[in-house]
């Protein structure tokens, strides 16, 4: 059996308030005989204070570029700090991470022993690509709980991103986020958000259809102009949710099996990687790209 737990948690600027927070969801966990703990993206540093576009103002545009999350390196005494504080603990967050002169949305999973896998952001929302350089691949890893991939926010809508994990034998996919509420027409109540259900729905879908356990963490609170929504999960690998934190602060937690799960719902006649028909459909990515066309008209209403 593997215990899981889940993080909807506020983290800002402040390194030290960071680690203090990192250091009580932690502790936390342990206390629940956890052995996964998945913390939020941009855990150390906080994430960007707006979400700019075309229509940013240049002062606008100056004002977030000056107040940048701190850029970290992966084998920097920063993770090596959370990496001390995990121990045994299996922890996924997300940072900044620097390579070179070049940033990126970044995640990691450790423990005492070290970095056991890492990831670089491969989908950019909303001018993020003005802050950050893009990723390049999804690479599933081992871990002492079994095969694991990661993901960051957006990532999650789109369905070849987590199907390729899983095609790599993922058997769990951590989904780091600092998802945001609607930026027009924002709902007064979280759970009425658009973009809060839009972030269920695609936990939900991305375990359903990989068949896999799937653990959604997320900011709460607010940075700069960004309110979060929450909703931290896990979610087994027939879309069911097992826990939740809802749209407040906090840690949720589940106790799961991971390989008896998984063999049964991919044993029940329905065994989604199994069945495919990739030469019905490869020529889809060969021909379009995964992204289609860039020319492709615009689909009315």
């Amino acid at each position: 059996m593997t215990t899981i737990s889940v993080a909807a948690a506020e983290f800002g600027r402040d390194m030290e308030q960071c680690y203090r927070t990192i250091g009580a969801l932690i502790e936390q966990a342990r206390a629940r005989g956890s052995d996964l703990l998945v913390l939020p993206e941009a855990c150390l540093g906080g994430y960007l204070p707006s979400l700019g576009g075309a229509a940013e103002s240049e002062e606008a545009r100056q004002r977030r570029l000056r107040n940048l999350p701190p850029a970290l390196a992966l084998d920097g005494p920063e993770l090596r700090r959370v990496a001390a504080m995990a121990g045994e603990l299996i922890v996924t967050l997300g940072f900044c991470e620097a390579d070179g002169d070049t940033r990126y949305n970044a995640a990691v999973t450790l423990n005492g022993d070290g970095v056991l896998g890492s990831y670089r952001k491969v989908h950019q929302p909303l001018g993020e690509n003005l802050c950050y350089q893009v990723g390049s691949e999804y690479q599933a890893f081992d871990t002492p709980i079994g095969r694991m991939g990661m993901q960051i926010c957006y990532d999650k809508a789109f369905p070849e991103a987590a199907r390729s994990l899983a095609l790599d034998g993922a058997e769990i996919i951590a989904s780091l986020s600092a998802w945001p509420t609607a930026r027009t027409q924002a709902a007064e109540r979280l759970e009425d958000d658009r973009w809060k259900q839009r972030f269920d729905i695609y936990d939900r879908a991305r375990a359903l259809e990989n068949q896999l356990i799937w653990v959604a963490s997320n900011q709460s609170g607010r940075f700069g102009s960004l309110r979060f929504v929450c909703s931290a999960k896990i979610v087994g690998p027939g879309g069911e949710i097992r826990a939740e934190t809802g749209v407040e602060p906090g840690l949720a937690t589940a106790t799961v099996d991971i390989a008896r799960e998984l063999g049964l719902a991919r044993g029940g006649g329905m065994y989604n990687l199994g069945d495919r028909r990739p030469e019905v459909y490869r020529s889809v990515v060969e021909t379009h790209g995964v992204v289609g066309r860039p020319d492709a008209p615009a689909l009315a209403g």
